[in-house]
């Protein structure tokens, strides 16, 4: 079910009462020719620091918005730390993986380069601007970092060894998602997914070894490397994620 959220920007700037603020000339296009708000009208303003504050319009010429900040309508609440590790794939679905993905509550999005990767380029500047957007709309009080790219020998290397990490094993030889986190505990956690053509065996092998590593698999069905993503993320916020608690 579609959700219609209040008017909401993420800002950089530091939120407090009586503050004014000046936004960016993109921000102000959107309010006054997109959203057509006029002097006076309120929205919503976050900066993942300060929680959720309302704020007036209180000037608006071309170009040129300034908003004074009034009242804070949220506290700032402990975001979930759930990591997602991804092959890039094709443009149009990696920007739909990165929004939902946003949707759904990760804290980290990593491009990773495994050795059937066909996507070499990563545009990190629109991905960031599609997760800032859906943080936006979804009254997330945080955006998700969005990191450079790293190979898969980089990210296992790299790793915090004390966060677990599920991949997404489509040779179909894995216990099921459901049954590999119903054994685990909630705390910090991350999703590898692959790209369209899988994993290498070598690849296969090297992460079924580690031990911070399970692989899981996701049913009956081979899924495309994006749903496969989303598909995982959906199933550990329903079983260790924030799923248990409700919209405020």
């Amino acid at each position: 079910m579609a959700y219609q959220s209040r008017t909401r920007l993420h800002v950089t700037h530091d939120l407090a009462a009586g503050e004014t603020l000046v936004l960016s000339a993109e921000q102000t296009h959107y309010l006054a020719s997109v959203l057509r708000l006029k002097p006076g009208a309120r929205v919503a303003l976050f900066n993942g620091r300060d929680g959720e504050w309302r704020a007036a319009i209180a000037g608006l010429a071309k170009g040129n918005c300034t908003l004074a900040v009034e009242t804070r309508t949220r506290a700032q609440a402990e975001s979930g730390d759930l990591w997602l590790a991804f092959a890039p794939i094709k443009r149009a679905r990696i920007d739909f993986l990165v929004e939902k993905a946003t949707e759904l509550g990760v804290s980290v999005l990593q491009p990773v380069l495994t050795e059937r990767t066909m996507v070499e380029r990563v545009n990190l500047g629109r991905l960031r601007a599609h997760a800032l957007e859906a943080a936006e709309q979804t009254e997330r009080l945080s955006v998700p970092e969005v990191r450079a790219p790293v190979t898969l020998d980089h990210l296992i290397a790299t790793w915090p060894r004390d966060r677990r990490l599920i991949f997404c094993d489509e040779t179909g030889d894995s216990p099921s998602i459901a049954g590999v986190l119903g054994r685990g505990a909630p705390g910090r956690w991350g999703v590898l997914t692959g790209p369209e053509g899988g994993f290498a065996e070598t690849e296969l092998d090297a992460l079924k070894k580690l031990p911070f590593v399970s692989a899981v698999g996701l049913g009956p069905r081979v899924l495309r490397a994006d749903t496969a993503a989303l598909a995982a993320l959906a199933v550990f916020q329903a079983l260790l994620g924030d799923w248990q608690r409700t919209r405020e």
